[in-house]
């Protein structure tokens, strides 16, 4: 009802604009107005300024128009009540008046045009209610139909759960959701509630939305997809409109399956934007509170939604009620990389040296896009090859090109900047060598890649690790200082290439103290503000956590950090100097170098060294 209210109110403005464009031009048909005074033109007569006259008499003589023609080029029209002594006088002075036929009467105008309006208005009328009707894409139904939801609706989804490797627990947590899709009575008879929401959350490319689709194609449900960013629109109410009508369709296909996909671009917290609380965003997500958890009924509906931003959601969305689950879809551990690589691989004819369980032990922290994106471009590189087949050489190249960057060996660099960028990449790859909780080093290369780096120092992470030590944190800080440490010791002398190295040690000693509470001096203490900087509108009116002097106190830890692994660092590249040359001098020899190559720098004595944690 409230939609044919909408559509006849545009329908009724449309049609009030084509009643005033008739009424223009009817208005610039039926004459033209006068700026001019009979006392004026007598004036202008004994002035002799007139210079020509032409009269144009209406249908109701003696009445007319009159354009008067002065020296001066201008043009001036008078209404004229009496023709005949208009003539007299300006033969008076010596003028011959020009006048017209008295005009006929517009036929076109009076009889054709009123048709011809009321035509095109019909015409208007019914191909828009045809359109409405009918429930067509055209423009013209687009047009009136911004409040209509926008999500497609699936009846015959076939992804399933086999389709979804490496994701085992988060699997077995969802099979409750569709036995009780397939069977609600066996539950319901204990008194379970289905619940009404399900949030998955986790990085980009884990596979959320795949999990999504698998659900609603083991349960064969209806499966209605969409994605935050189309709730929203410039006009105001058309979000919450659209929220309301999703749920009304899914109220007809129940039992089904809601999912939001990128739910933060809608389900942002309330009141911390600069316009207030009453923009569109807001609007929006109050009827989709009301929706999932409110006066209204939605017996049947499970909503999921996916997002990597669970931090900025609002707290009201998620209660229980609303998303009663939060399911974490982390990065998968070795065995579930080795079962994606199986599931990207069906397709790809492999070769025999192509081995699977190695490429899932030097991916660790790889997601499942980034697996299939890896697959994707070795298949890619055995296509350029005129290949029908994929060897290891083609995954080896493809993991440098997808974790480093394309490299630009077309490049030309000068013979002193190759030198600089050896002994640059020699420093890191020494420190991922000697230190114990960073290395091994997979590639070293001084070839220009397409991230601007002049060369690179790939290390080859053979576990998975849950969280991070300051042990390792340290040793992290100094390899990354490795590369400048090594242009001083060389070259008595620094360049702008370690900026990003040093850009992340400064990053990992600051969270180290802000975040970690790793610092002897600020104690356990968390400073970190980093998750408010993503409201705009919080971060200009928000006090910060700490006082100015702890923010010194920060800053000069954060120094001590820095400057005490810098000195260690510089300590064990002076003692392997000697490897620092003939690495530098391999590199320019073979501009990039392997694991094995590497390693045959150490004697038997050197490669069996380590530095102990305490010396670090």
């Amino acid at each position: 009802m409230n939609n044919n209210k909408k559509n006849f109110n545009a329908y009724f403005f449309v049609i009030l604009g084509l009643m005033f464009l008739a009424a223009w031009m009817f208005r610039g048909l039926s004459g033209q107005e006068t700026d001019y005074t009979k006392g004026e033109l007598t004036e202008n007569l004994e002035k002799g300024e007139v210079i020509e006259a032409v009269i144009q008499p209406n249908k109701e003589t003696p009445t007319g128009v009159a354009r008067i023609f002065l020296k001066s080029g201008e043009e001036r029209t008078l209404y004229v009540t009496d023709i005949q002594g208009l003539e007299e006088e300006l033969r008076s002075f010596g003028l011959d008046p020009q006048v017209r036929d008295i005009p006929r009467e517009n036929w076109f105008m009076t009889s054709i045009f009123p048709i011809l309006l009321v035509l095109v208005v019909g015409v208007f009328f019914f191909v828009m209610m045809n359109a409405q009707n009918s429930g067509g894409g055209g423009g013209s139904a687009k047009m009136m139909n911004f409040g209509k939801s926008r999500a497609r609706l699936t009846l015959d989804n076939k992804v399933t759960l086999k389709d979804v490797a490496g994701l085992q627990e988060e699997k077995e947590e969802l099979e409750e959701i569709i036995n009780f899709l397939k069977e609600p009575g066996k539950f319901t008879k204990v008194g379970a509630r289905i619940p009404k929401g399900v949030l998955l959350e986790g990085a980009p490319g884990t596979g959320k939305t795949l999990l999504a689709k698998a659900i609603a194609g083991e349960a064969s449900v209806p499966f209605f997809s969409i994605s935050g960013s189309d709730f929203v629109e410039m006009f105001v109410g058309v979000g919450a409109s659209r929220v309301r009508d999703l749920f009304s369709d899914a109220k007809k296909h129940s039992p089904c399956i809601v999912f939001i996909d990128e739910i933060d671009a809608v389900a942002r917290r309330r009141g911390t934007g600069m316009g207030g609380g009453h923009d569109e965003r807001e609007q929006t997500l109050n009827q989709l509170l009301v929706e999932m958890d409110g006066f209204g009924v939605n017996e049947g509906i499970i909503v999921l939604a996916a997002t990597n931003r669970v931090d900025i959601l609002d707290p009201a969305i998620l209660r229980p009620g609303r998303f009663d689950r939060k399911i974490t879809v982390s990065a998968p551990d070795v065995k579930g990389r080795r079962e994606i690589l199986g599931v990207h691989s069906q397709n790809k004819p492999l070769a025999e040296d192509v081995n699977l369980e190695q490429i899932a032990q030097t991916t660790a922290g790889f997601t499942g896009a980034d697996l299939e994106n890896l697959m994707n471009e070795a298949a890619i590189h055995a296509a350029m090859d005129n290949r029908a087949f994929v060897k290891q050489e083609d995954i080896k190249k493809s993991f440098i090109k997808v974790g480093i960057g394309t490299e630009k060996k077309s490049r030309i660099i000068s013979e002193k900047e190759k030198r600089i960028t050896a002994y640059h990449e020699a420093g890191h790859a020494i420190l991922f060598h000697v230190l114990p909780d960073v290395g091994p080093v997979y590639t070293v290369s001084i070839i220009p890649t397409g991230l601007g780096a002049a060369g690179y120092t790939m290390p080859l992470p053979e576990k998975d690790e849950m969280f991070l030590t300051k042990g390792k944190m340290l040793q992290e800080i100094m390899v990354s200082l490795g590369g400048r440490i090594a242009e001083e010791i060389i070259f008595d002398d620094i360049t702008t290439g370690a900026s990003s190295d040093i850009k992340k040690a400064t990053k990992t000693a600051r969270r180290m103290v802000t975040r970690y509470g790793m610092s002897d001096h600020i104690g356990v203490i968390n400073y970190d503000d980093d998750d408010d900087e993503v409201f705009i509108g919080r971060d200009l009116a928000h006090a910060k956590s700490h006082s100015e002097l702890i923010a010194g106190e920060i800053d000069q830890e954060v120094r001590e950090i820095i400057g005490d692994c810098y000195g260690r660092a510089k300590a064990i590249i002076a003692e392997h100097e000697e490897i620092l040359h003939r690495c530098a001098q391999m590199l320019l020899e073979k501009e990039k170098i392997t694991r094995d190559e590497f390693e045959s720098l150490f004697d038997k004595k050197q490669a069996g060294q380590e530095v102990s944690l305490e010396k670090i």
